[in-house]
């Protein structure tokens, strides 16, 4: 019981887990505007299982880390340049990321109040389910490899990968009803996809991106996104409102014309 008065092992969890919350993020905002597309019914539901199954793929990579250490070994030449299992992993989910946001950028394009249908094989609760394990076990593969790079007791790992996952948990919810309700929000979450799109393709390729400088532009444009929505709402107001206690102003009386 030694570690319960340790300091250190205090700020590495802390560190650690707020860094998987933050890693988190893009996870996020990919589930939340895939379980948009459901039926209403439907949607915290997909959203839960999402999540779910984000955590259970990365507590079995914690779980099996000889494994995970493996996936960073060289095991394809191309043009003088090795590829581990791992850059393939992010090179195609990368790929696949870009897709789905140019994707959905397209559609929301060609159809601006197009809204997500009542149901259909088109967009099923599997179909949307397959695309969000998908996406997971790329973010979860990135997500437990820093984790590893940080901290070496495992335990520490798996306290943090669980408390991240519980703040998702519970952010989920308001962020796909926040992303539903404003147009231009979804739309800057979409650009945020393919940004990080391009941080998977380029780490899969041997070109490392900080990730401070790719959260310090998405936190930037966040902020201009919340002014623009302060404005909005500020010009949506009424221009003379009804002071309390009393009533509108009145337009002065017209009086007859007597000739």
């Amino acid at each position: 019981m030694d570690f319960v008065f340790d300091p250190q092992v205090w700020i590495s969890l802390l560190t650690l887990t707020a860094l998987e919350v933050v890693l988190g993020i893009d996870n996020l905002i990919f589930v939340a505007i895939l379980a948009n597309k459901l039926p209403p019914g439907q949607r915290d539901r997909a959203r839960r299982i999402g999540l779910i199954l984000a955590l259970g793929m990365r507590l079995g990579l914690l779980a099996s880390l000889s494994w995970l250490v493996g996936l960073t070994a060289p095991v394809l030449t191309l043009m003088d340049h090795a590829f581990s299992w791992r850059d393939l992993v992010l090179i195609l989910g990368g790929a696949f990321l870009a897709y789905k946001g140019t994707t959905e950028i397209h559609h929301r394009m060609e159809d601006p109040a197009e809204q997500a249908p009542a149901g259909g094989a088109a967009t099923s609760l599997g179909a949307i389910l397959l695309q969000i394990v998908a996406l997971d076990a790329v973010f979860s593969l990135d997500s437990v490899i820093t984790a590893v790079g940080m901290v070496d007791q495992l335990w520490i790992m798996s306290v943090a990968v669980i408390a991240s996952a519980l703040v998702m948990l519970v952010a989920s919810g308001p962020l796909s009803r926040f992303v539903q309700r404003h147009p231009t929000v979804k739309m800057l979450a979409l650009s945020f996809l393919l940004m990080i799109a391009l941080v998977l393709l380029a780490d899969g390729f041997g070109v490392h991106i900080p990730k401070g400088y790719v959260y310090a532009a998405m936190g930037f444009s966040v902020l201009v996104e919340t002014l623009n929505l302060i404005a909005a709402r500020r010009q949506a107001k009424p221009a003379n409102p009804v002071p309390e206690g009393g009533s509108a102003a009145r337009p002065p009386a017209v009086r007859p014309d007597r000739r």
